[in-house]
C-alpha cells in the first residue's frame, strides 16, 4: 500500500477544508458500500463460489473504487489545483505536477 502523507495546500491552509469536505459524509458511506463489497469476495471465496462469478465482483469492486477515485480527484483539481492556479508561481506548478502524478498513477491501476 502506498505511504500515506500528511500534505497540506494553500486551499487548506485558506478555507480549513480539504476538496472533499463537502461531500465527506457522502465519501464515507459510499467507502463503508465498497468496504462491504470486498468483505462479500471474502465470503464468496470462502464459500466457494465459482471463479467467475467472484471475477464478477472484483470487477464491480474495482469501478466502485475507480469512479470513488475520479469524484476525489475532481474535487482536487476543483479545490487545491484551482486555488494553487488563482496564486500562480511555485506552488502553481507543484499542484499541477501532483495531479498529473496522481492521474498516472489511476491509469496504471
Amino acid at each position: 500500500m502506498a505511504e500515506a502523507t500528511s500534505q497540506c495546500c494553500s486551499a487548506h491552509a485558506a478555507t480549513g477544508e480539504h476538496g472533499y469536505t463537502k461531500n465527506k459524509e457522502a465519501h464515507v458511506k459510499r467507502l463503508r458500500r465498497i468496504e462491504g463489497q470486498i468483505r462479500g469476495l471474502q465470503r464468496m471465496v470462502d464459500e466457494d463460489v465459482y471463479c467467475i462469478d467472484i471475477l464478477t465482483q472484483v470487477s464491480a469492486s474495482t469501478k466502485a473504487l475507480q469512479s470513488f477515485a475520479l469524484q476525489l480527484l475532481e474535487e482536487h483539481l476543483r479545490h487545491c489545483v484551482a486555488h494553487a492556479a488563482q496564486d500562480g508561481g511555485a506552488e502553481m506548478d507543484a499542484k499541477v505536477e501532483e495531479a498529473t502524478a496522481a492521474i498516472a498513477r489511476l491509469l496504471r491501476t
